[in-house]
């Protein structure tokens, strides 16, 4: 492994032809130069300068390590001048997660004004389960989570996680058009008694909520189908298969045939921002704002 302050001292050679230039270009004494250039020699095992009159050139190994030396050094001088904007300018790597309905009613507007005041911000989206993702959280390779959280299950968090509302939306059931009770204007849960169900995979926070809201009203669930999208979910809903639970940013797009009915009594989801306590970076922090400032409208349940 070559040390970058010898890989510098042998580009400055080579740029200024001389041990003295380098030395000046460096800020260092000529011998410091020389000692430095010598630990290289050892380090690669071959000469890299030879005698030339009363100074120096480089050898052909030499040569070769130069060019390589170049390219780190203009790298190194990159990263350190990146470094230097971070208190300026958002820049870098943004990597979000979050659960699908929000990431598509949320994010989008969101990123592509980030993008465009923000040219050298890279963000990565993934989408899955809270459940899932809290974790990847923890260990740094996510930066921003967008996650759910059911009023009549609210999510529970690890130490280290902290969070920002973002919007409060209603969830209704979603029924076939042909039920004799998509018409209502709203149902009881324990109306349906005996439905069949379609929600998230075990485990998740949908299903959970599902789950416990049905016990609530004395109704023990039928859960035959478990898919992680809602469009899917729906698609069952629509031919007659299943009941669902969906929220408002999970009802667009919907197959034709399906009414979706306010329950008694109401239940909420809302969607929180989550991010690692002491990962606020400057690009996570714009991304907090914007998101903040997008307009949806079950914010509303918010105020």
């Amino acid at each position: 492994m070559f040390s970058s302050d010898r890989l510098r001292a042998l580009d400055a050679v080579a740029v200024h032809g001389s041990l003295a230039r380098a030395a000046v270009a460096l800020h260092i004494t000529p011998s410091g130069v020389s000692q430095q250039l010598a630990k290289l020699e050892r380090e690669a095992g071959h000469q890299l300068l030879e005698p030339d009159g009363r100074g120096v050139r480089l050898t052909h190994a030499g040569r070769v390590l130069a060019e390589h030396a170049a390219r780190v050094v203009a790298q190194l001088s990159a990263a350190e001048s990146d470094l230097a904007d971070l208190g300026d300018e958002i820049i870098g790597p943004l990597r979000l997660g979050g659960v699908g309905s929000s990431l598509r009613a949320l994010l989008p507007d969101v990123l592509a004004a980030l993008t465009e005041a923000h040219p050298r911000l890279w963000p990565t989206v993934v989408d899955g389960e809270a459940v899932d993702m809290v974790p990847r959280l923890l260990t740094g390779e996510l930066d921003l989570l967008l996650i759910e959280s059911w009023h009549s299950r609210p999510m529970p968090l690890p130490e280290g996680v902290r969070v920002k509302p973002l919007a409060v939306e209603e969830v209704q059931v979603a029924l076939p058009a042909r039920h004799p009770l998509a018409d209502r204007d709203t149902l009881d849960l324990a109306e349906l008694a005996g439905a069949v169900w379609s929600s998230c995979p075990v485990g998740t926070e949908p299903y959970e909520a599902l789950v416990q809201a049905l016990r609530a009203r004395g109704v023990e669930p039928r859960v035959r189908y478990t898919v992680t999208e809602y469009a899917t979910q729906l698609a069952f809903v629509a031919r007659g298969l299943t009941a669902a639970l969906v929220p408002e940013m999970a009802q667009t797009p919907c197959p034709p045939g399906v009414r979706f009915v306010p329950v008694r009594p109401p239940l909420h989801r809302e969607v929180r921002a989550a991010w690692r306590a002491g990962g606020d970076s400057p690009s996570v922090r714009a991304c907090l704002a914007a998101l903040t400032a997008e307009e949806w409208e079950g914010r509303a349940a918010l105020d």
